[in-house]
């Protein structure tokens, strides 16, 4: 297991170097072909995320979603989140990590997730900042229904393989500036 964590802790510090030259470069593209990847879902509710650090911003398609949206909340160390409902109007404070959440509001349950992330590969997987809230979450409402997970990244942010463990929640489409990228499975 330590080499896991070793093979993750590496992959990270490569991957945030690439994601901060990217942000660096602007987000090009990567709007628009997120707003088309979200097209087929209609007004399925949505949870997107308030982007830290260098994450590449999904606000501008958050705001033009036609159903509930919410932000993740994270409750506490190995469990799931929660989503908030959020509008651009809805007042925030900062949450766990120094993302900014809604300061109250109810709960949705989305089905469909935009999904930050620091590495992807063409599988499908991610790598994420190491508290595994995304494949708890992921994992427990698959189980009550259909929901989708849509990386949204820097194409810089792609690497080879992600190392993986049997916990690990794949992606069914990543975006990226450069398009979507179907993911060819495990």
């Amino acid at each position: 297991m330590s080499d896991l964590i070793e093979l993750k802790a590496a992959a990270r510090k490569q991957a945030f170097a690439r994601r901060k030259e990217a942000f660096a470069a602007g987000q090009g593209w990567a709007c628009q072909h997120l707003t088309a990847a979200l097209m087929r879902f209609g007004p399925a509710p949505l949870a997107g995320y308030m982007p830290i650090r260098t994450e590449i911003d999904p606000r501008r398609v958050m705001e033009g979603h036609s159903g509930p949206v919410g932000v993740p909340v994270i409750l506490g160390p190995g469990r799931g989140l929660i989503f908030r409902k959020w509008t651009a109007q809805t007042p925030l404070i900062e949450g766990e990590y120094g993302a900014a959440i809604p300061q109250d509001g109810p709960e949705i349950t989305p089905r469909v997730l935009i999904v930050p992330l620091v590495a992807f590969d063409r599988r499908g997987y991610r790598l994420g900042y190491g508290g595994g809230f995304y494949d708890r979450t992921l994992e427990a409402l698959r189980a009550k229904g259909p929901t989708t997970a849509i990386g949204y990244a820097f194409s810089a942010q792609e690497i080879d393989e992600v190392p993986i463990e049997p916990t690990d929640q794949p992606l069914d489409l990543i975006v990226t500036e450069n398009g979507p990228i179907w993911p060819r499975g495990a």
